[in-house]
């Protein structure tokens, strides 16, 4: 183990780690981007009300709209500032994806070197859209898929109105269908997300991480 950094020494909790892969391409304006923007302040308010999960969620986001880009690396949610985001451009889904997977990758050769425990990361992939890297989408589902596989995360992709089904279905893991939003109920989505990660970072790590969660009736149709 290599020298500590600060973030560790000051709390050396387990951490579950939260990827959030968003679309804020064009056709996410107006609003199901304002109700993207409110339920990421959602999440930062239900987690910091639970003393445990306020020191061991952390939360990374990666948009991809006129550009693929990691918006806010990994921090624990006292330090994660709710941004508001703003649409543009197309749906550079599979890059995002792959740069996800990196940050991810990443962070976790952090927790190793600095011997911090941590939870299978959750990865939630947001979009009203279709790819329009097909290639490089193509070769981030098996990437998705492979790491799935090795329980090396799991993967939720949610689809709002006007998302395909048919790259959603083949996006998502073997076994599970996608989750398709209602009524753009942002806000009940990050509250389910919420009490999940609440629940998964009070277990043990390596117990297998995918316990009994909340129904997802109030958001998913």
């Amino acid at each position: 183990m290599g020298l500590q950094v600060p973030e560790f020494l000051e709390n050396p909790e387990n951490r579950c780690p939260v990827l959030f892969i968003l679309d804020v391409s064009a056709s996410m304006q107006g609003t199901p981007m304002e109700a993207l923007n409110e339920g990421l302040a959602e999440f930062k308010f239900d987690v910091e009300q639970d003393a445990l999960a306020s020191l061991r969620v952390e939360v990374c986001l990666v948009t991809f709209g006129a550009i693929v880009k990691t918006l806010q690396p990994f921090v624990t949610i006292d330090d994660f500032t709710p941004p508001v985001l703003t649409p543009a451009g197309r749906t550079p889904m599979g890059e995002a994806i792959e740069m996800g997977l990196e940050v991810l990758a990443e962070r976790k050769k952090t927790y190793h070197e600095q011997g911090i425990g941590y939870y299978r990361p959750w990865v939630f992939l947001i979009t009203d859209g279709a790819p329009t890297d097909l290639d490089i989408w193509e070769e981030a589902v098996r990437k998705v898929h492979h790491l799935e596989q090795e329980n090396r995360l799991t993967f939720f992709p949610v689809g709002v109105e006007g998302a395909d089904r048919e790259i959603l279905e083949k996006l998502t893991p073997p076994g599970r269908t996608p989750f398709f939003l209602k009524d753009l109920k942002f806000k009940e989505l990050f509250r389910w997300v919420s009490a999940s990660v609440k629940r998964v970072s009070t277990g043990r790590v390596g117990s297998g991480d995918m316990m009994a969660l909340p129904p997802v009736s109030d958001w998913a149709a």
